[in-house]
């Protein structure tokens, strides 16, 4: 009579399939376990002696720390505290420079040195700027066109 032998195979087989299976659900898929996210790298160092602007993204609106800007070196810190991916970028008299783009809660910083002149930031994910999300500086001048 076979019947235990088989039975205590197909058993085996068995616990070895589970065990696998657990094993497999328990591998590394890259959230750190739990459900946790691994949190963003910090802001990039700032250029020394410039001027630090705090630089807060949210959904469709972009808000300064600062509003009277005089030529000269500046550290954009941005942080994005909306709920959709945003990035910075800075356009005038200095040429662009910009950001990468940021998860929620991500932060970086934008070393620029700007120079006399008007500059339009604004967030350069698709859409964005024409949703709201840009503002005007003017640089060692008048105020910024608040019709922008």
């Amino acid at each position: 009579m076979t019947y235990p032998r088989t039975r205590n195979r197909v058993a085996l087989g068995l616990a070895a399939g589970a065990l696998t299976a657990l094993l497999a659900a328990c591998g590394d898929n890259g959230d750190n376990g739990g459900g946790t996210t691994t949190p963003p790298p910090s802001p990039t160092t700032t250029t020394a002696g410039a001027t630090r602007v705090d630089a807060d993204l949210a959904d469709y609106r972009i808000t300064l720390s600062k509003q009277s800007f005089e030529p000269g070196p500046y550290a954009f810190v941005v942080k994005n505290t909306g709920q959709h991916t945003h990035a910075l970028e800075i356009e005038g008299s200095g040429g662009e420079n910009k950001t990468r783009t940021l998860g929620p809660g991500e932060s970086d910083t934008l070393n620029v040195t700007l120079k006399s002149g008007t500059y339009t930031i604004y967030c350069p994910v698709d859409g964005h700027k024409d949703l709201g999300m840009k503002t005007q500086i003017t640089v060692g001048g008048a105020s910024p066109n608040t019709g922008y």
